[in-house]
């Protein structure tokens, strides 16, 4: 392989350890879908051979940075390095540069040193004991994956980390002198907000905080993957329904008017969402990782891998983008400083490095909210098109799955050879692929049969792959990515007929839904003010859900983002027409079995007859059946079932000519008035 690269470079004229560089940085990334724009990095005048000598060398590398298991090696590595750097402890959040729910390979640092592979959490390593936490989601998942015997397992919520650290502080345990102890945080992985406050509560101590140069953790991770390299693409203006120029000089002007002279961007969705682009460097989102600085005058200095640009997205991107780096970004902030301007950060997810090298080097700076956060929420007229467009297609494709497990799960258990989970949730997937638009699913799929709906983020593996049997409930949460929308859906399904509890739950929590679809509510509600119309049902008889009831969702972009939500975690941003949330109030009895009903709602303006404000209300936007057999009608008023029956008469009429005939048959029966 080597004397074939070898080869290779010669013909591209590159050094031989640049090709094979480039090789593993691709290999970082996500697999795409289609290999002709990755290979396009690799240079336009490739031959066949060359296309599949690189294709091969790709897989290759991508083998060899698969995730291996957790050994505790790993945490004796991690000690070895901060007793050399005279630390104390360290801490390791769930996240990147980028503050992002979705990290690629070598930022997997909370999985590669404890097991646990869910989406948020920390973990603080002392010389003598280890802490993860995490919240109620991943309770469950956090006990399976993580050994017992080397870490205790907190609540993220209810005893944080910087909660966890005092304790042991004020209490000496193990020997711990407060005015000696030494923690240890990454200044590129901790927001600005984050340092400040863990500086303050530890400094009350005595305690220090060291922010280190480099990280003790990727000292003694031998293999760990490089900075991923995907192709960046245009996500054009037919698609965007704004000009990237018209967005770069809108906001340069707000920024005028608020007398900055600059703002620094460190998350990449906004970027994305800025200069219309979009990439494939971590899974299930479009986004690549960069960094920005947009200027009062609507020009922006980029921080990207030269490598994932082509020629054509150099051109997409314009004069006006001017190009560089990653590495630039530091010296690039220390100019402005020694300029003297103002600078606008988001504290609560800038880097702390970076926000206090602007501070350093003389810069002004001036907090506020990322300057594309509430634009970037606000869908335009053609998102909203365009993500009906996605709906109509991801629930032909959803209620194909629907049919195909309705009409093939009793027998095939019968049969002695069970629908499996992963089974069932690559069938949902290979529907979808059907569809050329597919761009990737819009995360990883939670097909949980039995008691592994119980677990809110559940993920089959091999070795958890468990049986769709008579007598359980089925959940399946899954969503795609397509240029036009991103999607994201939960249905939850009677395998057989379900028992008189199940039923109960399930129409509890589907009044919950209903209530939220309904709502009407005036200008300036937060999400949080709505939260609780989907938990009344289940708390008048005793019972309630850890997570929150939506989050907000992207147009082709992150299927969570902000700064929306519905939950009772404390929300100020209030619901504006065009954003886009999740509807999902669920129920989980541990060890038994979970329920979620899960649509997207955009605002829209409510036409209230007679009436003397302004209100708004919610456009339902996911297409798919309801599972009736669940539903007990003797719980729902009046008004509930006929939303059921509406609902259920639209998705109908609107899949109908979408789907193949089996499938049209058996939805005119599921979705039957009740």
């Amino acid at each position: 392989m080597s004397e074939a690269l070898s080869s290779l470079a010669a013909t591209l004229s590159l050094p031989l350890g640049e090709l094979e560089a480039l090789v593993r940085a691709v290999a970082a990334a996500p697999p795409p879908r289609d290999d002709a724009a990755t290979l396009a990095l690799f240079g336009g005048a490739l031959s066949d051979d060359h296309r599949r000598l690189l294709t091969h060398a790709i897989d290759t590398a991508r083998a060899a940075i698969e995730p291996t298991p957790w050994t505790r090696d790993r945490v004796v590595g991690l000690r070895d390095e901060l007793r050399r750097r005279n630390l104390s402890a360290f801490w390791v959040p769930r996240a990147d540069e980028h503050q992002g729910e979705y990290v690629p390979a070598g930022a997997e640092r909370l999985r590669y040193s404890t097991g646990f592979t869910g989406s948020a959490g920390a973990a603080v390593f002392l010389l003598s004991r280890a802490a993860v936490f995490v919240d109620g989601r991943y309770t469950l998942q956090a006990k399976q994956q993580v050994d017992a015997g080397t870490f205790e397992i907190q609540s993220l919520t209810d005893n944080p980390p910087i909660d966890w650290l005092k304790s042991l502080l004020s209490g000496k345990t193990d020997g711990i002198v407060p005015k000696d102890f030494r923690l240890g945080l990454d200044p590129w992985l901790h927001s600005q907000n984050e340092v400040k406050s863990i500086e303050k509560e530890l400094g009350k101590l005595g305690a220090q905080v060291v922010l280190v140069e480099t990280n003790p953790l990727d000292a003694s991770w031998a293999q760990q993957p490089p900075t991923p390299v995907a192709p960046v693409f245009p996500h054009p203006t037919e698609l965007a329904g704004k000009n990237p120029d018209l967005k770069r000089h809108e906001l340069g002007d707000e920024l005028l008017t608020a007398k900055v002279d600059a703002a620094l961007i460190t998350l990449p969705d906004s970027i994305a969402w800025l200069l219309n682009i979009r990439g494939g460097d971590v899974p299930h989102t479009p986004l690549p990782l960069s960094f920005a600085v947009l200027h009062a005058d609507g020009t922006v200095d980029l921080f990207v891998d030269p490598r994932k640009l082509t020629e054509p997205t150099r051109q997409w991107l314009g004069a006006e983008v001017r190009l560089h780096r990653r590495e630039a970004l530091l010296g690039l902030l220390g100019d402005l400083g020694r300029s003297q301007l103002r600078v606008q950060i988001e504290g609560a997810s800038c880097p702390a490095i970076l926000a206090r090298t602007l501070e350093k080097a003389g810069a002004t700076l001036v907090e506020g909210k990322d300057p594309c956060q509430l634009p970037k929420a606000r869908k335009n007229a053609t998102e909203l098109e365009g993500i009906r467009a996605a709906h109509r297609r991801d629930g032909a494709a959803l209620t194909r799955f629907l049919c195909w497990l309705d009409q093939n799960v009793l027998a095939r258990a019968s049969s002695g050879k069970p629908i499996m989970e992963i089974e069932a949730s690559d069938r949902l997937e290979a529907f979808r692929a059907e569809s050329p638009l597919l761009r990737d699913l819009s995360f990883d799929s939670i097909s949980g049969a039995g008691a592994h709906g119980a677990i809110v983020h559940y993920r089959a593996t091999p070795e958890s792959d468990a049986a769709i049997l008579p007598g359980t409930l089925y959940l399946i949460d899954s969503g795609a990515q397509y240029p036009d929308g991103t999607t994201d859906v939960t249905r939850t399904v009677a395998i057989g007929t379900p028992t008189a509890e199940m039923a109960d739950r399930f129409t509890r929590v589907l009044k919950g839904h209903i209530a939220v679809a309904r709502a009407i509510f005036a200008h300036k509600t937060s999400g949080g003010q709505l939260d609780a119309l989907a938990r009344l049902a289940l708390w008048e008889v005793g019972l309630d859900y850890e997570h929150g009831t939506g989050h907000g969702v992207g147009a082709y972009l992150a299927v969570h983002e902000g700064p929306q939500n519905m939950s009772r975690r404390a929300v100020t941003a209030p619901l504006e027409a065009g954003m886009i949330l999740s509807n999902e109030p669920g129920y989980y009895k541990t060890d038994g079995y979970g329920i979620r009903i899960e649509n997207l709602v955009t605002v829209k303006k409510a036409e209230i007859a007679g009436g003397e404000k302004e209100m708004l209300a919610f456009e339902t936007l996911t297409l798919a059946p309801i599972d009736r057999q669940l539903i007990d009608v003797t719980l729902l008023r009046a008004d509930e079932r006929a939303w059921v029956d509406e609902y259920h008469a639209w998705v109908n009429t609107t899949l109908a000519p979408l789907v193949d005939s089996v499938t049209r048959v058996w939805l005119a029966g599921v979705t039957a008035p009740l």
